[in-house]
């Protein structure tokens, strides 16, 4: 898993709520770095880019092996827009060709509750932890407004598609990191 050792101490100097330049200019450099060296061991030839949906989450995505590495962003109200249009996008996600069995969800690295859409947003996931424990972190964060959820997913291997750990991390101003690894 990612070394977030400088994490706890640019969060403990941060106020609650945070913002989009607490965000930007400090969490966000340490978490990508954490992210790519990590995503690195196992895959090292790569082409990493970054992006952002229109609920201002952001997304890194490789795009040789087509899959995404890490979601973030500030947790703000929660979202109560209709489930229709994502849904009718998650069944053409091409989980059935991934070969991960009825035991797999199209797991939310953003929830839907916090303003995560389909798409990028898409990570097989394993339904007891999609289900279950995932549910914990994406129910606090979208209680407490200003805080930072995040969702980072390790791959054990440059050709596959489906993560074999996910961490699910909660970072609010002035307090330590909350992290959650799950395996998959």
């Amino acid at each position: 898993m990612p070394n977030y050792s400088q994490l706890s101490t640019i969060l403990k100097s941060l106020s609650a709520p945070l913002s989009e330049f607490d965000v930007s200019q400090y969490l966000a450099p340490c978490l990508i770095h954490a992210w790519v060296t990590d995503y690195g061991r196992s895959t090292p030839d790569y082409d990493i880019i970054e992006t952002s949906n229109d609920a201002g989450f952001s997304y890194l995505f490789d795009i040789q092996a087509q899959r995404l590495i890490a979601a973030w962003g500030l947790s703000t109200k929660k979202d109560t827009s209709s489930r229709d249009i994502i849904e009718r996008r998650m069944r053409g996600h091409p989980l059935k060709n991934l070969v991960c069995g009825k035991r797999y969800h199209r797991g939310h690295a953003i929830p839907h509750t916090m303003g995560g859409r389909a798409d990028i947003n898409l990570v097989p996931q394993l339904g007891v932890i999609n289900s279950g424990p995932f549910q914990r972190f994406e129910r606090e964060a979208v209680a407490t407004p200003g805080s930072l959820y995040l969702t980072y997913w390790s791959y054990p291997n440059a050709k596959t598609q489906r993560p074999s750990a996910a961490e699910q991390g909660l970072l609010v101003g002035g307090q330590e990191p909350k992290f959650a690894p799950f395996q998959n």
